[in-house]
């Protein structure tokens, strides 16, 4: 038996290259506007710096500090045009390249910065700001989801970093960490945004996922019984033996003539007529549906699902599902259409056969046996075979038994009776003592 699936590590891959394309394809696409909101935000800051500067710098920092911003702002730019490239979601080195670039430009601003606030002699404590985009980092993944509550804490972050640190606004450091910090805060506040949004998209996937799942779970129970789904998942093979079952057979009379006369929507909505009903009645007597081949109906008591004595409970459901034969006849609009039922008792084996369109099915004598006996049925009415006679306890609604060979049967006694359209039962014949 094979165990459950691993959580994959943080830095595996799928097997399948296609799958793991479409994995990277679709997480791009997911983050793909805030990855222009963020260049947005390097754009806006670094005219920012560039207003900031020639009041701060001397005239050579200052000319170093212009040509590393304007670079900064025509890679973000480029990088933004890019993200409009159709095959970009499919080339990541593109995302690599312009943030390379990108962190060497601004590392090299920072770089200039710090030596101006160095030979100014002027407090560094302001700059400080790094460490506390840290923490908001920290603050912005584990708000995600919740945007309107980071927005609360960031605005009490920013009153208790300006209290601490604003205390001198004759500091030329003041206005870069402002910057330093408003422009962190904005990127950091798109990526609490874009966590939540692909937290969201997680969730809402695995949510229809589990559905699809429970659906299919649903689907496949229909089709197989539980026991043999959990063997199927497990590998193996799956075949019963039912040494006391009751098979069931149910034919429509004068169907095939009908097919001639009618159109093919309406036999549609004459056999759900006729199987609705039938899986209800199966439903209500413990019966279990197998299959439906035609216009005949397979059930079988006694098999997956327990119903006590197998021949009560077929010859019960039997009585329950000719009970619509007024109805069919209505659905029909003619009065031709009846059901024969034949019932036969004995051991049969059930299992599951095949890889594809797979059902659960039943075979043996005890099958075959129905099938002949529903043809020597009354219309409207149930044959069963002495086995089920003997095994059924009541046995008043069958008449005396007649001897009847059937095609690849040979001679069986057959019981038969025949049922009123509103259930009832006809009045058999004495039984022969």
């Amino acid at each position: 038996m094979q165990g459950p699936a691993k959580q994959p590590s943080i830095f595996s891959r799928f097997a399948d290259d296609e799958t793991e394309a479409r994995y990277n394809e679709t997480a791009r696409a997911l983050r793909l506007p805030f990855v222009r909101l963020y260049c947005v935000i390097f754009i806006v800051a670094a005219l920012a710096y560039s207003i900031v500067n020639p009041m701060m710098v001397v005239p050579a920092q200052n000319t170093q500090l212009a040509l590393l911003l304007g670079g900064t702002i025509l890679v973000a730019g480029i990088y933004i045009g890019a993200t409009f490239w159709e095959a970009y979601l499919r080339q990541p080195i593109i995302d690599f390249v312009a943030l390379l670039l990108l962190t060497l430009m601004i590392g090299q601003i920072n770089f200039i910065l710090f030596d101006h606030f160095n030979e100014a002699r002027e407090t560094m404590h302001a700059l400080g700001v790094i460490n506390q985009l840290a923490l908001m980092a920290f603050a912005a993944v584990t708000l995600a989801g919740r945007p309107w509550l980071f927005v609360a804490w960031l605005a009490a972050d920013m009153l208790a970093w300006a209290g601490l640190t604003l205390q001198d606004w004759s500091h030329d450091a003041i206005p870069y960490a402002v910057l330093s910090y408003t422009s962190g805060a904005a990127i950091i506040f798109a990526i609490n945004l874009a966590v939540g949004r692909t937290s969201r998209s997680a969730f809402l996937l695995a949510e229809r996922l589990d559905a699809e799942r429970r659906r299919n779970e649903d689907l496949v129970h229909n089709m197989l019984p539980p026991g043999a789904v959990s063997r199927i998942r497990d590998g193996r093979v799956v075949a019963d033996s039912y040494a006391d079952a009751s098979v069931i057979f149910i034919d429509m009379v004068g169907f095939s003539v009908l097919t001639k006369r009618i159109s093919p929507g309406h036999l549609v909505e004459l056999l759900n007529t006729f199987f609705n009903h039938a899986d209800s009645c199966a439903a209500v007597h413990g019966v279990e549906k197998v299959k439906t081949v035609g216009d005949s109906y397979l059930a079988i008591a006694g098999g997956n699902l327990e119903s006590g004595n197998s021949a009560d409970s077929a010859i019960a459901f039997a009585r329950a599902v000719v009970a619509c034969s007024m109805e069919l006849q209505r659905v029909a609009g003619v009065d031709t259409i009846g059901l024969r039922v034949g019932i036969h008792s004995g051991p049969v084996v059930g299992g599951v056969i095949g890889a594809t369109r797979m059902a659960y099915d039943y075979w043996g004598d005890t099958v075959n046996v129905a099938a002949r006996l529903q043809g020597a049925a009354p219309i409207n009415g149930v044959a069963i075979s002495e086995s089920t006679w003997l095994r059924a306890r009541d046995r008043n609604i069958f008449g005396v038994p007649e001897a009847m060979t059937l095609k690849g049967v040979g001679e069986t006694l057959v019981y038969c009776a025949s049922f009123h359209p509103d259930g009832e039962k006809d009045e058999p014949k004495p039984v022969a003592a």
